[in-house]
């Protein structure tokens, strides 16, 4: 297969110059305290997504006679925006083939740049194989996501945009599907400067290029299950599993809680929406997957389209991570005042209860027994233990 080259990655900068905008770098200090971390704004990209660098590139690339027959693609949503807007600019006729789990704001936005969609039953990985079948079929050039060095080219030029933004940082935390994404980052940046470090993460529920990596061969996972959906991939390319393991330097994963729970954080401290791919690299940060004591480290936000018919849960599911949420059950004998005490000891320590529910005992408990249940808003963890201390103290019993 056609390796990689800086050469490319340079060429590919030039080829983006009208297309792809520079995006910014901003200083995030509150993510990880005592880290010096940034943020590389992706989600802020055109399309939403660095997906457009790769895409735009490769088929800038592409003979007449390729053009001709008109591009077909796969994707969990991004590459799919990536694709249909280089194909509506040089007027190709673009077919995609997308899951049919993919964020329904995905969908509509592949459609809105005139791309033909054909949903298919499964995951990234079912697409895939749909795609190469109607390229068989159909003649279709297919514009492959990630395992191409055109696009891993065009992913690159965020490192030389990183190398020019922050020129002494030395470390980049970089979300990892199909390794399209750190395959153009960690070569681009290993040439530039070999001390710089790279490390990749996955979500815990499709880990497949950190198996492959751990195994010494590429692996194929039985299933893929994360609210990540961009990098829900179960088995990683080639070309980039062979970049990944000579120039990444680890490869981490986190959980969807944690992934939530950066989602949130992002919202809160700087204003920006990512999708749940997008905030790997930030989840990394936060819960310490990655040692960052005494680096300057950038974390890529690689997208930020995420379905907002999911946020509202993946907010939940953040502020429960971060004990912004909690909920308490308390035992208490079903007499009057009893309410009235809970929710001012509640409210004394500085508590904010949402939500209430009053259920009698069942069988076998004591006849004058209720339980109370509560959803309070609360500050942090330390700030739940205080609310139960306080409780606690005066009686209650919490189970």
């Amino acid at each position: 297969m056609e390796k990689v080259t800086l050469d490319n990655v340079y060429k590919a900068r030039y080829a983006l110059k009208d297309v792809a905008i520079q995006t910014d770098v901003l200083y995030a200090p509150k993510l990880r305290p005592g880290a010096e971390l940034y943020l590389k704004t992706e989600n802020l990209q055109i399309t939403g997504s660095f997906k457009v660098r790769g895409a735009y590139y490769k088929m800038s690339r592409l003979t007449d006679e390729e053009k001709s027959r008109g591009v077909i693609a796969c994707s969990a949503g991004n590459h799919a925006q990536g694709v249909a807007l280089a194909a509506q600019k040089n007027g190709i006729k673009a077919v995609i083939c997308l899951p049919d789990s993919a964020p329904i704001s995905k969908v509509e936005a592949t459609k809105s740049y005139g791309a033909e969609i054909c949903l298919v039953e499964g995951v990234y990985d079912d697409a895939y194989q749909k795609a190469l079948s109607l390229r068989d079929e159909k003649g279709y050039t297919f514009i492959h996501p990630f395992d191409d060095p055109d696009v891993i080219a065009g992913q690159g030029t965020i490192a030389l945009e990183l190398a020019e933004q922050i020129p002494d940082m030395d470390a980049v935390i970089v979300p990892i599907g199909g390794g399209g994404l750190i395959s153009g980052i960690a070569y681009t940046i290993k040439n530039l400067n070999p001390d710089i470090k790279v490390y990749g993460v996955q979500a815990s529920g499709a880990p497949s290029m950190q198996k492959s990596i751990d195994d010494e061969q590429i692996e194929k996972l039985d299933r893929v299950f994360t609210i990540a959906d961009g990098i829900a991939v179960k088995e990683p390319g080639t070309l980039t599993y062979d970049i990944c393991r000579k120039y990444v330097d680890d490869i981490v994963t986190v959980t969807d809680d944690e992934i939530s729970a950066a989602i949130l954080a992002l919202m809160e401290q700087h204003k920006l929406v990512t999708e749940g791919a997008g905030a790997v690299a930030v989840a990394a940060a936060m819960f310490g997957k990655v040692d960052l004591a005494g680096k300057k480290t950038v974390c890529i936000l690689s997208g930020g389209n995420i379905d907002v018919t999911i946020l509202s849960r993946v907010i939940a599911r953040g502020l429960l991570m971060s004990g912004r949420n909690c909920q308490l059950m308390i035992e208490l004998v079903d007499k009057p005042g009893q309410l009235m005490n809970v929710s001012r000891i509640i409210a004394e320590q500085g508590g904010n209860v949402t939500a209430v529910f009053h259920e009698h005992s069942g069988a076998g408990a004591d006849v004058n027994g209720c339980y109370l249940r509560l959803n309070i808003e609360t500050r942090n963890f330390e700030h739940i233990e205080q609310i139960k201390k306080a409780l606690t103290d005066y009686g209650f019993k919490i189970l």
